[in-house]
């Protein structure tokens, strides 16, 4: 059997999954790429404090990681692999793609623990260590496409709740993709003209923040991505979801927004 190709990854969420319209755009365009081979991860924030609000339960971060109580980590887990991930895949199945909803731990595709490094207790939170991709390769032959929510199971058989952008990182590793989308509101990283750069490697990153081309919180979002790709050996793409165009150049397999790669002078991602 000829080897299947390398698969797109593409993380959803922020406030993509709130915009209704925005969101039908973005899966019609994404539906076309689905044809070839796609695996969709995402997050969903803001369902998840809307959930604990109602409940009357308070939402704490700390140095951006989601405080996690036991208490709270079924109801985060029932938002993200029960009304969002639901939400996801019937959109895709309007448009006559075969989704299939997973979490991250289901049929061995990651292997979550605890997350214990971070000089601070914050509840069932996970980090992905390891994986097989023989779930996700399977469907995919088999013409499906897997629509992954950011959350897992310990090895004590407990939730634990995982960053979005961190568990679409460890599955594009995993399952080799050949680029990490990240959706985001901006169309990419901006040159002085306002359009996007096509692409930037740790000693580009470091020449455009010391002249202020890249500035404020597109350092971090830039930063983190050139982090994720070397660590993961991927190449990260920053594109808008605001975008229509973009979205129909990416199902076609066309470069849009700015590519991240890995490159000389890393040690700008340290903060």
């Amino acid at each position: 059997m000829s080897k299947a190709p390398a698969p797109l990854l593409v993380k959803l969420g922020g406030a993509l999954l709130d915009d209704e319209v925005c969101l039908a755009a973005t899966v019609s365009a994404l539906a076309q790429a689905a044809r070839g081979s796609l695996v969709i991860v995402h997050g969903g924030g803001s369902a998840i404090d809307r959930q604990l609000t109602a409940l009357g339960m308070t939402t704490c971060r700390r140095d951006g990681i989601r405080i996690t109580p036991p208490e709270q980590a079924t109801q985060i887990a029932g938002v993200l692999a029960g009304q969002v991930n639901t939400r996801l895949v019937a959109r895709f199945l309007l448009h006559h793609v075969p989704a299939v909803g997973l979490r991250l731990s289901d049929g061995g595709l990651a292997t979550v623990e605890l997350l214990t490094s971070l000089g601070f207790d914050a509840g069932r939170v996970g980090r992905v260590t390891e994986g097989n991709p023989q779930l996700v390769t399977t469907l995919l032959r088999a013409g499906f496409l897997p629509v992954v929510s950011s959350v897992g199971t310990g090895d004590d058989g407990e939730v634990l709740n995982v960053n979005a952008d961190d568990a679409a990182a460890a599955l594009a590793r995993i399952i080799g993709a050949h680029s990490l989308v990240f959706l985001t509101d901006v169309p990419g990283v901006l040159d002085r003209g306002g359009n996007p750069i096509a692409q930037i490697d740790g000693h580009t990153f470091e020449r455009l923040v010391a002249d202020h081309t890249i500035t404020g919180g597109m350092i971090p979002k830039v930063r983190g991505a050139l982090s994720t790709a070397h660590a993961t050996g991927v190449p990260v793409v920053i594109a808008s979801w605001r975008d229509p165009a973009m979205l129909s150049r990416l199902a076609a397999g066309m470069e849009v927004g700015t590519r991240v790669t890995c490159g000389p002078n890393l040690e700008v991602l340290s903060p």
